[in-house]
């Protein structure tokens, strides 16, 4: 089992950068699929990002392809998110999610481990 906080999140000026921080505070994350996802008021959770817990592939959706990477830090034991470029429709709350299996998953429903979720907000 695996309890998880994000960090990181906060307001930025469109075309800034963010970089979202996933850890375990309990457990630790080093043996899990990690995936990072985002949902906006009133609309549906949205796949972002997902790394194997080999961390030698990723997978991204296409509105951040080019612009995120997501990458393991096994000496912090974290999942980072780096956001480039960003735009005003990438606000929302961003969660980090995990699975003890091997390869990639970008289903929510396969993640039965999430955090709290940390707020990003772009803006002019």
């Amino acid at each position: 089992q695996v309890q998880l906080v994000e960090s990181g999140g906060g307001s930025v000026e469109i075309g800034g950068s963010l970089r979202l921080s996933c850890v375990a505070s309990l457990g630790t994350i080093s043996r899990y699929a990690v995936g990072w996802f985002r949902q906006v008021p009133g609309k549906e959770r949205e796949f972002v990002a997902a790394i194997p817990w080999r961390g030698n592939i990723t997978y991204y959706a296409d509105s951040v392809r080019g612009r995120f990477t997501i990458s393991r830090d096994n000496a912090k034991d974290a999942v980072n998110l780096q956001m480039s470029s960003l735009k005003p429709e990438d606000s929302a709350v961003y969660y980090c999610a995990a699975v003890q299996a091997v390869g990639l998953w970008i289903r929510g429903s396969d993640y039965p481990y999430w955090g709290q979720g940390t707020q990003v907000t772009v803006s002019s």
